[in-house]
C-alpha cells in the first residue's frame, strides 16, 4: 500500500507539471504571458591598463508579465564590435527579471591585443569605424528569443588632412657662414599607404625650393611619430634628392607606424578621456656646397588633436568612465555620425617666402575565450547566478 501511495503522489506531481506547462504554453499562446525583450543597451569604458580594457554594459530587459518570474531561466547575450572586430562578448545564463524594465550590468575584460586589428580596419576603411552592439534575450521555458536590430554608431577620424598644405615654410640651417633660409617647402601632402597587419604607412610629399646659387642635396630624412607621447614610429629614408639652384624638386618619403605599438597608445587615449595628440617631427641631412649638416625641420612639425566618443557615453568632466545615455534599438536603428573635434597647431617659426621662393610650384568568434566577463548583478532586479563567457578575437 505505501508503494501505491508513492506512485500516486508521483503521478499527481507529473499531472501538475504537465498542467503547469500547458497553462504556461496556453497563456503564452493567447498573450497572457509574453517573452522578455531588450529595451535598451548602453556601453562605456571602465578601467584600462597596459594589457586589458574593461567594457561595462548596461542591458535593459523588458518583462511584459504582471509578476517577476524567471520563466524557467532567461539567457542574455551581447557582442560589442568595432568594424566586425569583436571587443567584448558575453553570455549570462539563469537570469531572473522583475516585472517591467530591469537593468542588468555586465563587465567584460577584453585584451588590448584586439586593438591593433581594429586600427588596421579603421585606416583601411578611410578612418571610419562602425561600432555595433548586438544584444539578445532568450527564454528557455517559452522557447523564444528576442533579437532586436543591432545598435550602431559611426566614428570618423581625420589624422592627415591638415598635412595637405600650400603654406610656404622656411628651413634654416643655423650654421656659421651660411645664410638662412637654405630651403623653402612650398607644399606638403599626405595619404595613407597600403596597410598591413604589422605596418601603417603614410606617404608624404614635399615640394622644396632651393633659393641658393648652388645645388643642395637632401641625403636623409628622419622622422619620429608619437601619439600622446607614445612613440609609434621612427626611421630614416635613404633616398637622396638634389634640388638644383633656383629650382624646385618634389621629395617623397614614407613614414611608418608600427601597429604593435597601437595598443600602448590605446591605453593613453582612454586615460585622457578619448583624446589623442598626434605629432610628427622631421630632421634632414643637407649636403651644402662645403659641408654636410643635420637640420631639424621644426617648421614642418605636424601636430593634430583627435577626440572620440566611441559609445556616445563619454563624460564631459574629463573622467575616463562613461555617463548615462541609453541607446534603444528600433525596427530601423538610426546611425549617429560622430565628428571628431580636431585642432591643428602651426609652428610659430614659419617665415614668409621671398618673391623667388615659388617659381611655378603648387561577426563574433566564440572559439577562443581569452577574456573574462563578470556580472555585477542587476539594478532594480533579482539577478540570478550564471556563467558569463567572453568571445574571441576576429582576425583580419
Amino acid at each position: 500500500m505505501p508503494t501505491l501511495s508513492l506512485f500516486g503522489r508521483i503521478r499527481s506531481l507529473v499531472v501538475v507539471l504537465l498542467l503547469g506547462g500547458l497553462i504556461v504554453g496556453g497563456a503564452f499562446a493567447v498573450g497572457v504571458i509574453g517573452a522578455p525583450s531588450v529595451a535598451g543597451v548602453e556601453n562605456r569604458f571602465g578601467p584600462v591598463n597596459e594589457t586589458t580594457t574593461v567594457v561595462e554594459t548596461n542591458l535593459t530587459v523588458s518583462n511584459p508579465n504582471p509578476i517577476g518570474v524567471s520563466l524557467g531561466g532567461v539567457t542574455v547575450g551581447y557582442d560589442v564590435s568595432f568594424n566586425e572586430v569583436t571587443l567584448a562578448s558575453g553570455v549570462e545564463d539563469g537570469v531572473s527579471v522583475g516585472t517591467g524594465n530591469s537593468t542588468l550590468t555586465f563587465r567584460t575584460t577584453a585584451r588590448n591585443e584586439r586593438i591593433p586589428p581594429w586600427w588596421v580596419s579603421h585606416v583601411r576603411n578611410d578612418e571610419r569605424t562602425t561600432v555595433t552592439v548586438d544584444a539578445s534575450v532568450r527564454s528557455s521555458t517559452l522557447g523564444r528569443t528576442a533579437d532586436p536590430p543591432n545598435v550602431t554608431r559611426e566614428i570618423e577620424t581625420d589624422l592627415l588632412s591638415q598635412f595637405n598644405s600650400t603654406e610656404t615654410r622656411s628651413i634654416d640651417a643655423n650654421q656659421p657662414l651660411v645664410s638662412d633660409p637654405v630651403l623653402y617647402v612650398n607644399e606638403t601632402t599626405a595619404q595613407w599607404g597600403t596597410v598591413s597587419t604589422q605596418r601603417t604607412p603614410m606617404n608624404l610629399t614635399f615640394v622644396v625650393y632651393n633659393p641658393k646659387p648652388y645645388p643642395i642635396a637632401i641625403s636623409q630624412l628622419e622622422y619620429d611619430v608619437t601619439m600622446n607621447e607614445i612613440e609609434v614610429g621612427n626611421g630614416t629614408t635613404e633616398s637622396e634628392y638634389v634640388i638644383p639652384p633656383k629650382s624646385t624638386e618634389t621629395v617623397e618619403a614614407t613614414v611608418t607606424i608600427r601597429n604593435d605599438r597601437i595598443d600602448e597608445w590605446w591605453v593613453t587615449h582612454l586615460e585622457r578621456n578619448q583624446v589623442t595628440d598626434l605629432r610628427i617631427a622631421f630632421a634632414a641631412r643637407l649636403e651644402l656646397s662645403d659641408r654636410s649638416v643635420r637640420v631639424p625641420l621644426d617648421s614642418l612639425t605636424y601636430t593634430r588633436r583627435i577626440e572620440t566618443d566611441i559609445f556616445g557615453t563619454k563624460p564631459s568632466d574629463g573622467n575616463a568612465t562613461g555617463s548615462s545615455g541609453t541607446s534603444t534599438p528600433t525596427a530601423e536603428p538610426e546611425t549617429e555620425q560622430q565628428t571628431d573635434e580636431e585642432t591643428t597647431e602651426t609652428d610659430a617659426s614659419t617665415t614668409a617666402p621671398t618673391p623667388t621662393a615659388t617659381p611655378g610650384s603648387t561577426a563574433t568568434d566564440t572559439s577562443g575565450a581569452d577574456g573574462t566577463a563578470t556580472t555585477d548583478g542587476g539594478t532594480a532586479t533579482d539577478s540570478g547566478t550564471g556563467t558569463t563567457t567572453d568571445g574571441g578575437l576576429i582576425e583580419l
